[in-house]
């Protein structure tokens, strides 16, 4: 992902000592995805509308918009008031995965834009680092 730096996109990755196909799962089971980040009945199926829970946040709308099993995850998140999308890319690295994010979409004009920009930017290296012990959690 070696594109432009966009003022309204965060992009990072995370190395995960699993395979792609684990990696995959922490994305979209339900069960796993709610150990790392937030509660919903997240699918990898194109169209396939979800809820997530983010506690203080809320509970934001999500459409999964495309998928191509342990590569590629994309979907809308918030409709209606951020308008973002979230990309989740696998690469497989050695024996692990090296998964990127890119959050991209933020009104830089909106008050609420801005802070989300801001407060995610801040979020999600941490939230990455969540995945693998949630992996290791459940064994290999």
């Amino acid at each position: 992902m070696s594109t432009p730096t966009e003022p309204n996109v965060i992009r990072c990755d995370q190395f995960i000592a699993h395979p792609p196909a684990k990696v995959w799962k922490a994305l979209t089971d339900p069960e796993l995805h709610a150990r790392w980040w937030a509660a919903g009945d997240v699918r990898a199926v194109v169209g396939h509308r979800f809820t997530l829970d983010m506690g203080n946040w809320g509970h934001q709308e999500c459409e999964v918009l495309a998928v191509e099993p342990e590569r590629l995850l994309r979907y809308s998140f918030a409709p209606g008031s951020l308008d973002t999308t979230i990309t989740w890319e696998l690469h497989p690295e050695g024996t692990g995965t090296r998964l990127f994010l890119e959050h991209a979409g933020f009104d830089l004009d909106s008050p609420l834009g801005k802070a989300a920009l801001e407060g995610m930017g801040r979020g999600w290296p941490g939230l990455l680092k969540r995945i693998e012990p949630a992996l290791d959690a459940v064994g290999r």
